[in-house]
């Protein structure tokens, strides 16, 4: 007779671990509750039902209760509340939901996999009115889509500018819905720098939805939403979508331990304070290999793989757990953005000395339909090149440079090993050069000095203070927008206009995407110029930047127009 195995929780991590521990013992007893109607739902596609781009909102439900039995002989029990744990006798007390009746069920082992639920926050007025919703399940979806299909709802607020919060607001308004989008940080998608971020900001305002960085919710009423500045916008509908916290009142109740980040605390195998208790997905305390803290990760894929670690334990299967990097990636209407690792901001408020680069170019040859620009920053570790993250932005496969980025992460690996990489090429698909080779080019130009930079966040400080700002772009570009007061001086006439460049102050160089400021640059130092700074991110990425704050904040223009293409 094999083990009798309970599994609380029917979605990513609660499913995975079922099926693997069926997998590694024929004989056992294997039963799943879930709190809701739907288990195996694919929950990181339910944005995407709002416009129908998933047809049907069947179609997210992956697996059903028959269907575990018939596949793996597994008894899944839906709107089904484990409600208390006796660790002592080891049972656990389940409620049935549609009925109300009680009932204790024994284990051997026991996996909790309660996930997350979406934050409400008990301190703004109005978040229970019956036009507000949060984004967890098939149910909530659906119930949200029926909600403003029926009451026609013309005017949606989403409360956050995370995954989830973009994701919803993309779909809505593909739907035909005025959106709004209200973040109180600075910014949306915290896992991206600022400077990098301002690109998906451009493209949510592109696309029709009004954005608001920097203000939280004071009230919610029933036809508008007040923020904190005292602005209202219009809402027929509220999606909340700030965050999530970890569902930890069945484990607390328990006894077993919290970590310090409030979720519950797991060994290296995904075991409890309770040697017969394991936790997995979004409830659990996981370790990041590159802060060496514990973090809150709700995310699928490490969700699975802890589930099937946790799976392997209870066999006696040992499994090495490197902690989590937080991979991730997101559409916001036709750009792409991927991240990995620690971004810029992040390293440095961990005490990580580090460096960064900011680099463009095209995602295919140049010549190749659908070619666009790529944005990508790279941030490592001074002095000695460690890789440490990565984010990427554009039209084309962000994912698969990030992917590549988080390998070497995985590995150890330095601008140096990212420089000799060798990937795949074909004019269809990329260049000969990857912009990660060539982010590890001029990533290890900085390490070693060959020329410094600055960011795009100091170039209106630069453009207010009078600096001296060479644009080496051809005049044809310069006239299609420029920074103010910059000096239009091209590469091909750099060598016979030097004359022109001043040697008792810093200059600043800058091109389209900072290929041809290097060169630029290379050139002058050779001729032994010495005070020569690079623009990071260069025409391209200081447009991206001055075009939201300029929209956002109503400042005085740097850049005489924001050539985008």
């Amino acid at each position: 007779m094999g083990k009798r195995v309970l599994v609380v929780g029917g979605v990513a991590g609660g499913a995975s671990a079922a099926a693997r521990v069926r997998r590694l013992d024929a004989g056992a007893s294997i039963t799943v509750f879930e709190r809701g109607e739907h288990v195996s739902f694919s929950n990181c596609s339910l944005p995407y039902f709002l416009s129908r781009t998933v047809e049907e909102s069947d179609y997210l439900v992956m697996m059903t209760p028959e269907s575990f039995k018939a596949s793996y002989d597994i008894d899944v029990r839906v709107r089904s509340e484990v409600v208390s744990i006796d660790r002592a006798a080891k049972t656990v007390r389940v409620k049935e939901l549609d009925t109300g009746r009680e009932y204790d069920e024994a284990y051997d082992e026991l996996v909790l996999s309660p996930g997350a639920s979406p934050v409400r926050p008990r301190s703004i007025p109005g978040v229970d009115l019956e036009h507000v919703f949060t984004v967890r399940n098939v149910t909530d979806i659906v119930k949200l889509d029926q909600y403003v299909r029926r009451e026609n709802a013309g005017d949606v607020v989403v409360v956050g500018g995370g995954f989830i919060g973009l994701e919803v607001a993309e779909n809505l308004k593909e739907a035909g819905k005025n959106v709004c989008v209200v973040e109180a940080a600075a910014q949306v998608m915290s896992p991206f720098d600022f400077d990098m971020v301002q690109i998906l900001q451009k493209e949510l305002i592109d696309h029709g939805v009004s954005l608001y960085v920097g203000d939280g919710v004071a009230a919610i009423t029933p036809d508008k939403v007040v923020l904190a500045s005292g602005k209202e916008l219009a809402a027929d509908a509220v999606v909340l979508a700030i965050g999530v916290c970890p569902e930890t009142a069945l484990a607390e109740g328990a006894g077993l331990e919290l970590g310090e980040t409030g979720a519950i605390k797991v060994t290296a195998d995904y075991r409890t304070s309770d040697p017969h208790i394991y936790a997995v997905g979004d409830a659990i305390e996981v370790y990041n290999r590159l802060t060496h803290k514990p973090v809150k990760l709700p995310l699928a894929g490490p969700a699975i793989r802890q589930a099937r670690t946790a799976a392997d334990a209870i066999y006696g299967m040992r499994a090495t757990n490197n902690g989590v990097l937080g991979s991730c990636a997101v559409r916001v209407f036709g750009m792409n953005a991927a991240a990995t690792g620690l971004n810029e901001r992040t390293a440095k408020a961990n005490g990580i000395p580090c460096d960064s680069v900011y680099t463009m170019s095209m995602d295919k040859v140049g010549l190749m339909p659908g070619s666009a620009p790529m944005h990508f920053k790279l941030v490592f570790e001074t002095p000695t090149g460690r890789i440490l993250g990565a984010q990427a932005i554009g039209r084309g496969s962000v994912d698969k440079r990030v992917d590549v980025i988080a390998t070497l992460i995985a590995m150890g690996g330095t601008l140096e090993d990212l420089k000799e990489l060798e990937l795949c090429y074909s004019p269809v698909f990329g260049t000969a050069r990857d912009i990660v080779n060539l982010a590890a080019l001029v990533g290890l130009n900085v390490l070693h000095g060959v020329f410094r930079q600055v960011p795009v966040t100091a170039v209106r400080q630069l453009v207010e203070s009078g600096a001296c700002i060479i644009d080496v772009r051809t005049p044809e570009e310069f006239e299609m927008g420029h920074l103010v007061g910059a000096v239009n001086i091209p590469l091909g006439e750099l060598r016979q206009r030097m004359d022109e460049i001043p040697t008792d102050r810093p200059v600043y160089l800058h091109c389209r995407t900072s290929q041809r400021s290097y060169n630029a640059i290379m050139a002058l130092k050779g001729h032994g110029f010495e005070n020569i700074v690079n623009m990071a991110g260069s025409f391209l990425g200081i447009s991206y930047y001055e075009y939201f704050t300029d929209v956002t904040t109503g400042r005085e223009k740097i850049v005489t127009a924001y050539n985008f293409e």
